[in-house]
């Protein structure tokens, strides 16, 4: 598909319902629309830099009255308001939803502005945000319950809400009109939008299990209307028809794959104990044909450059499904290895960045891409393009920092990430005790007496800045909280920034030549001091910690040098970087250093988690030697539940980021029963 075809104007297919309706369903529009005449502009974030972007003049018409019947005729409206939004226009995609009290008992209307605020407000993490999500995603959920068809009776529909809409079956569903079975897909994902925020918000375990009996009535809704689009293409198959109903609207179709594809996923996705539970309940999550029912409405494959789905055809929650996909690939692949595809989000990635060029999402993921292909410098270029590309929603900017301060994390130009680390400190509302923990840590890694005491104020104000969702406390934020009183008590911190790198995969995706030119000899500083009091440790900083910080630095050894020798496997390694250290010298220095982990764990006072990560880490390095019974017998360790760190007198408790490590280890263990590289 060349540019010209992918900047298709607004082109409408016949459905069913236009015949008896007299409507038709426009499929997409693009910025060939675009009238230069009188029209606002985004003002530029830099005055230097001309963003001045033109928006479209002419929207679809609005249809008066509305008629509940003929509500999908604003599917047009929808896909145009989604395009401003792709194209980083979010605030005239949410006025045009949202102006005019009849548009807010319309059915696209309703729900689709309830997505815009539901993605606003996970931006924001902000309470108000996150309310006003909640109250819109409810009303969206009302309107859409408004057009729904009725069951028979009072008992039918309660036993929906207790064992999920699938009891209503195929044949409920076929006696449903277009507009009823759209009232039935947006009723699902609004209800599904409703308990993530509320999941989000909530503060107790009661408001928690409320929404997680709303996500089971979603379920409930999206297996019944796939079954009905399977028993559908199945029937027009058999009468020769082809291999699809062609009476089924792609935005219909797409919306089923959307649901069913992202529940899936994060079924697949869960730790072993929930998905044990899950399974109880008879929900199990299918990751291939999660990522199969994401890739059908662009008509993604393996074997194809371009999507054999057309612009002109495709359903209006195909990009949205673009979207997952690349959010899989790109983002939740720091947690798991199955299904992890790096050249298939390229191929996406590319597709979008010549439809939405300017698209602050999919710049998003070109600087995730660059990050994953570890290239952190272009991974910069991208993300500051996406922070100059909008100036509507600051929180996206957020979004934006962050990443750079991770990007130059892997660059080891600490200088650099302060400025985002600063910059979220003072703005974002996300992670207040994560962000003061990493502008702390630089300052403590560029050192002087004013970086030292700024850090310590910054230090004693991270425990109280923890955030809870459902009640249950942040991992990292737990993390960062126990290092800020780790500091708070001894007065000092082991390569700070270093550990936050390595946690944040800041190592994974550095440059070779940065591991090794930068980042193992600020390790070696650290383990040349602490040779300097092998024989007698209490003589070490006051007595504090010598066997924290030894374990520590040679962890962090181990892990840049098992980099060194092996990069991450979607690397694009730069073959000229002249390390100096060999393959075969990078293997033993690795496997020596986190040995010395395993020997003086016992000994660890406050830093057990490394003894754990340790043992992971070994596991994969065997595991790219090509041992992978070694490499099984290393995770089989970690996730044995016995206290690998403990000394004779029994187990010291749980650890750091434990559960994250669990399903990372979960995750590798299923890469090497499928010969995956780790």
């Amino acid at each position: 598909m060349n540019a010209t075809e992918i900047e298709t104007n607004i082109r409408t297919v016949p459905t069913a319902d236009s015949i008896d309706g007299g409507c038709t369903i426009p499929i997409a529009v693009s910025d060939t629309d675009i009238d230069l005449q009188d029209t606002p502009t985004i003002k530029p974030v830099c005055p230097a830099d001309d963003l001045t972007l033109p928006l479209k003049a002419k929207a679809p018409p609005v249809e008066n009255p509305y008629s509940p019947a003929n509500a999908i005729c604003d599917i047009s409206c929808v896909a145009y308001a989604l395009e401003l939004f792709l194209a980083s226009h979010m605030l005239e995609s949410e006025d045009y939803l949202h102006i005019g009290d009849l548009k807010k008992e319309r059915l696209y209307f309703a729900t689709g502005y309830g997505l815009i605020q539901c993605v606003k407000a996970l931006m924001s993490y902000d309470d108000d945000d996150l309310l006003a999500a909640i109250d819109h995603t409810r009303h969206g959920n009302h309107i859409a319950q408004l057009h729904r068809k009725k069951t028979g009776s009072y008992v039918s529909r309660l036993a929906g809400y207790v064992i999920g809409s699938d009891s209503s079956g195929v044949g409920f569903i076929k006696s449903m009109t277009m507009t009823e079975r759209h009232a039935e897909l947006t009723y699902a994902e609004s209800l599904f939008e409703k308990a993530l925020l509320g999941i989000v918000y909530s503060g107790d375990w009661l408001a928690f299990v409320k929404e997680a009996l709303n996500m089971r009535t979603t379920i409930g809704v999206y297996k019944s209307l796939l079954k009905f689009l399977d028993t559908a293409d199945a029937e027009a198959e058999a009468r020769g028809e082809g291999m699809q109903d062609q009476s089924i609207d792609p935005h219909f179709r797409s919306g089923v794959y959307l649901g069913n594809g992202v529940l899936n996923l994060i079924l697949s996705l869960m730790p072993g104990k929930l998905q044990t539970l899950a399974e109880l309940f008879g929900y199990k999550g299918d990751r291939q044909l999660a990522l199969r029912f994401l890739s059908l409405p662009g008509g993604w494959t393996k074997d194809s450059v371009e999507p054999s789905v057309a612009i002109q055809d495709e359903g209006v929650r195909r990009s949205i499904c673009d979207m997952m996909l690349l959010i899989f690939h790109l983002v939740l692949s720091s947690f798991t290895f199955d299904g992890v595809d790096i050249a298939m989000a390229q191929k996406i990635l590319d597709w979008n960045l010549r439809r939405y060029p300017n698209g602050v999402f999919f710049l998003f993921g070109g600087g995730r891409l660059a990050l994953c292909r570890s290239q952190p410098q272009k991974a910069i270029d991208f993300y500051t393009k996406a922070h100059k590309s909008q100036s509507q929603y600051r929180n996206l900017h957020h979004i934006s920092f962050w990443e750079i301060a991770i990007a130059n994390f892997c660059l080891w130009d600490i200088p650099g990430s302060l400025v985002c680390w600063r910059d979220l400190q003072a703005e974002a509302t996300w992670s207040k005790s994560c962000y003061s923990y990493g502008m702390a840590a630089c300052l403590l890694e560029i050192g002087g007496t004013n970086n030292v005491e700024e850090a310590s104020k910054l230090m004693e104000k991270v425990p109280g800045l923890r955030q809870k969702i459902a009640g249950k406390s942040i991992p990292l934020e737990k993390f960062v909280a126990r290092k800020a009183r780790k500091f708070q008590s001894q007065g000092r911190l082991a390569l700070p920034v270093l550990e936050l790198a390595y946690l944040f995969l800041g190592i994974a995706h550095a440059p070779r030549a940065i591991v090794a030119d930068k980042m193992l000899p600020r390790v070696n500083r650290l383990l040349t001091e602490l040779k300097r009091h092998e024989m007698d440790p209490k003589q070490y900083e006051r007595g504090q910690g010598y066997y924290d910080d030894l374990c520590l630095g040679r962890f962090l050894e181990g892990v840049c040098c098992r980099y060194i020798a092996y990069p991450d496997p979607d690397a694009i390694v730069d073959q000229n970087d002249n390390c100096l250290i060999s393959k075969t010298e990078a293997v033993a220095r690795a496997k020596a250093a986190f040995e010395v982990v395993f020997t003086n764990g016992p000994k660890i006072e406050l830093e057990h988690h490394l003894v754990y990560h340790a043992h992971y880490e070994l596991g994969r390095l065997l595991s790219r030697e090509g041992d992978e019974e070694a490499a099984r017998t290393q995770f089989d360790l970690v996730l044995s539940g016995k206290s690998l760190e403990a000394t004779t007198h029994g187990r010291k408790g749980k650890y750091s980021m434990e559960q994250a490590l669990h399903m990372r280890t979960h995750a590798a263990i299923d890469a090497l029963g499928r010969h995956r590289p780790l």
